[in-house]
């Protein structure tokens, strides 16, 4: 976890990880959005040839995030998995790594459009949105009503500025006084510029804490290109 970076919505302090994951001490739950479970095999299908191993790379970095944080609660933000039939698609050994993630972490799985019914059997409880203290998550950012606030994942955020004359890149968090959108955490997922149309009119003066390669940098909308 960030030993330095906080984003804090509605008066709730969470600490970003560059796995982008994202804790909540108070409350004791690690948030992760967007692993597209089987995507990988889901491109095969399409002919695009990617080494199957996509998703146990993604729940091996989730156990990592989860032996350091020691949440009691895991709460996934939707697009768990990448379309209705990637439980069938699922190596046996990765199933039983999930339900092992499942069976020691109170589990909400979050409907998401690429998973509007998550499969059953795998441990937890479904829903469509779930409060933490004064937030609302959800998968997709909504239309926020007054003195509302919430964090969301859906749209992959990234983040590029200029260093140097060299111009980097990096998935995101982005963050204003009411809403963050969280980075997507699966290993195959791609990643849109937070200056793309899709943020528009959702953010007012915003925050990015950029996912480096060994440490989360924060920048101001100002810096962001």
């Amino acid at each position: 976890m960030s030993r330095s970076q906080r984003i804090g919505i509605s008066g709730v302090e969470f600490i970003p990880d560059l796995s982008g994951a994202l804790y909540a001490p108070e409350f004791s739950a690690l948030l992760v959005a967007d692993l597209h479970l089987e995507k990988g095999t889901s491109l095969a299908r399409r002919g695009a040839h990617l080494p199957p191993y996509d998703t146990r790379e993604s729940l091996l970095q989730l156990r990592a995030v989860l032996d350091e944080t020691k949440p009691a609660t895991l709460i996934f933000l939707g697009d768990s998995f990448h379309d209705n039939t990637a439980r069938e698609r699922i190596d046996s050994a990765d199933l039983a790594m999930l339900r092992a993630i499942t069976a020691h972490h109170e589990t909400i799985w979050i409907t998401g459009n690429h998973d509007p019914k998550p499969p059953e059997d795998i441990g937890g409880r479904v829903v469509e949105q779930v409060a933490l203290g004064p937030i609302t998550l959800r998968h997709l950012p909504g239309l926020l009503a007054d003195g509302e606030s919430e964090i969301a994942g859906h749209l992959h955020p990234a983040a590029a500025i200029e260093s140097r004359g060299r111009r980097i890149r990096c998935r995101c968090f982005i963050a204003d006084a009411r809403r963050i959108i969280m980075p997507a955490f699966g290993s195959y997922t791609g990643a849109l510029s937070v200056r793309s149309d899709a943020f528009e009119n959702l953010f007012g003066d915003y925050h990015v804490w950029m996912l480096g390669t060994k440490a989360i940098h924060r920048f101001p909308a100002s810096k962001v290109r």
